[in-house]
């Protein structure tokens, strides 16, 4: 098995995760690659004598079973989605992120569901998704499903554009995507009009709107124009909106087969492994989306 060419999953029992497991498994056969399914559970710090085995060993192995039986799940229902696919497990008994992370330094992409077991019911995204977009070696995908009807986009590839290195990197990802789909493919760069950063910055004493549009729309062209000529078989759109980019994103995400993003883009912090604009989507999108880094 040719490792830097895997499809990761992981799993926990969850609805939501079973959800990721046919995501990627549908995945990995239209892109021939093998899918591995994960399964971590952590070494316990506490024990709590009414509900866990006093013994370490006999709780690994308890644990054990339990993961054995997921991934049992997990595997018949990536075969009803792909019969002919490999499929390896793997389970880990490490902090799930940590495993993750670790599975996607040798993987093609690593994919979760929005929410796992375990999560609190007032956050909208597990903190495995967050960690492992954030720390990932490669590719990410959240799987969420519709939450509203779908909208002019339903069906069609979107990806965030904003110049930046990451958006070079999310559009070779969305065009494979899109190609390997047979979907078309939306380009999408929203802008705001100049403000002050602060109380004393000067601003050009005419700012033409049209201008400032058009230059946003040539701006969005070249970006895109090589990836468009290197896959002459997606229909591509292009759409430039004014307005912040997490909000035009989410809006359009209804019913789109995959929202793909940067991890950062221009304007971040440093410091910050996902942007303000990656963390949104991730939380509110109304379709799959996947993090590039």
């Amino acid at each position: 098995m040719r490792t830097d060419r895997t499809a990761v999953v992981g799993v926990d029992g969850s609805p939501e995760s079973l959800r990721a497991v046919e995501w990627a498994a549908a995945d990995a056969a239209r892109r021939q690659r093998p899918l591995r399914v994960v399964y971590a559970f952590p070494r316990p710090t506490v024990y709590a004598p009414l509900t866990v085995p006093a013994s370490s060993r006999l709780y690994e192995e308890t644990m054990r079973e339990g993961a054995e039986q997921i991934l049992t799940e997990a595997v018949s229902r990536a075969v009803m989605v792909a019969p002919t696919l490999e499929i390896s497990t793997h389970i880990a008994v490490r902090q799930p992120a940590a495993a993750l992370v670790d599975a996607s330094r040798h993987a093609a992409v690593a994919v979760v569901g929005h929410r796992g077991l375990g999560g609190f019911t007032g956050l909208l995204l597990g903190s495995v998704g967050v960690e492992l977009a954030a720390h990932a070696a490669c590719p990410v995908v959240i799987v969420r499903h519709a939450d509203r009807p779908a909208g002019p986009q339903a069906g069609r590839v979107l990806v965030g554009i904003d110049g930046s290195h990451d958006a070079e990197d999310a559009l070779r990802f969305a065009f494979e995507q899109a190609a390997f789909r047979g979907t078309g493919l939306t380009a999408v760069h929203a802008y705001l009009w100049p403000e002050p950063a602060n109380p004393n910055d000067v601003l050009p004493l005419v700012c033409d709107r049209d201008d400032l549009r058009d230059e946003e729309r040539r701006a969005l062209v070249e970006s895109i124009t090589g990836w468009a000529e290197r896959y002459p078989d997606v229909d591509v759109h292009r759409l430039v909106v004014r307005g912040r980019p997490a909000a035009v994103l989410t809006e359009l995400s209804a019913g789109a087969e995959l929202l793909v993003v940067g991890s950062r883009g221009l304007g971040g912090f440093t410091g910050l492994l996902l942007g303000s604009v990656s963390q949104a989507v991730i939380q509110h999108a109304a379709c799959p989306v996947a993090v590039v880094r």
